[in-house]
């Protein structure tokens, strides 16, 4: 048998949103988790299920963005304050990031949960999310040293011009879809192709739209986190949807009206799937076929429009 080496970066991620360099003050802990999507596939209710999992649901606890920093984000605070955080955390340490595999260092003692979501389903959440984006946000995108590239541009008034740019243009050189962001297909298709390590769990957000508690479960058992029926069925409910909304708008409203439009009812906007039905022509959907050809595997592709459980039931993809 070929023992593959392990994996390593051989890419920088810099530009408006990003900057993968910040990872350099990551010391890593045995017991460490690195949550990692693209983006809008389901990074906050993972981090909220995680919360749940290593507060025990603790009102005292740090809330989210503190407990789990966004490592790589440029605009989330002196990298030496979120370094500082991150040293001084007692608890089990659970850290955000939207970088694929080949910018983020790989720990073999970290576990890695990776999340994501069918890519139509991405666009039409990440078009919400776009287009609810404050001036002051957009401003403090472009006005921070250190950034790559190009500024980062308004959302377009017209969903399908940004869909026929999101599918056929990157931000980055080596990339070829995901403008003006980063990588959605790359992202995942990084970390498809080391999915059999032992410390690397992939979950789909169809799965846990479908099954959460089976989900969550899979989730703690792979961290090691004992988990009762009924500490099983308090996480369910806090990590629902209309509660993480309901959290948020009460704890941090004035935190997310600073970055989008309306707050929290614009992020947290509709969590469901096959909205894109009403959306995409059968002329932007080919654009999707040819990217999905482009950028990931059969299998991989197979797996991103039905999760686990379509597979394993035969569903056909959604079309």
């Amino acid at each position: 048998m070929t023992i593959r080496p392990a994996p390593t970066v051989t890419r920088e991620y810099v530009n408006h949103h990003l900057d993968s360099r910040r990872w350099r003050v990551f010391e890593p802990r045995d017991d460490d988790i690195v949550v990692s999507t693209s983006y809008k596939s389901g990074t906050t209710w993972i981090q909220q299920i995680l919360h749940l999992l290593v507060f025990r649901g603790d009102p005292e606890a740090p809330p989210t963005p503190l407990a789990s920093p966004w490592l790589d984000a440029r605009f989330h605070g002196p990298l030496a304050e979120v370094a500082a955080n991150l040293g001084s955390q007692t608890h089990r340490r659970f850290v955000k990031s939207h970088l694929p595999l080949d910018g983020l260092p790989y720990h073999p003692q970290v576990r890695y949960v990776v999340v994501a979501r069918d890519p139509r389903d991405v666009f039409m959440s990440l078009w919400n999310h776009y287009t609810n984006y404050t001036d002051a946000m957009l401003e403090r995108l472009n006005d921070m040293e250190g950034g790559s590239g190009e500024p980062f541009p308004r959302a377009p008034g017209d969903v399908r011009r940004f869909w026929r740019d999101w599918m056929t243009r990157g931000w980055f050189g080596w990339e070829s879809e995901g403008w003006p962001f980063w990588s959605n297909l790359h992202h995942t298709g990084s970390w498809w192709a080391w999915r059999e390590l032992p410390n690397v769990l992939l979950v789909h957000y169809a799965d846990l739209l479908a099954d959460p508690s089976g989900q969550i479960r899979r989730i703690a058992d792979y961290l090691g986190f004992e988990l009762s029926a009924q500490g099983l069925e308090a996480i369910v409910q806090f990590s629902s949807f209309d509660t993480m909304r309901a959290i948020v708008r009460e704890r941090a409203d004035d935190q997310m009206r600073e970055v989008f439009k309306g707050g929290a009812e614009a992020f947290f906007y509709k969590g469901t799937n096959g909205r894109w039905r009403e959306v995409l022509s059968a002329e932007d959907l080919a654009l999707y076929e040819d990217a999905k050809r482009r950028v990931v595997p059969d299998d991989c592709a197979d797996w991103l429009e039905r999760g686990w459980i379509g597979l394993e039931a035969g569903q056909q993809p959604a079309r």
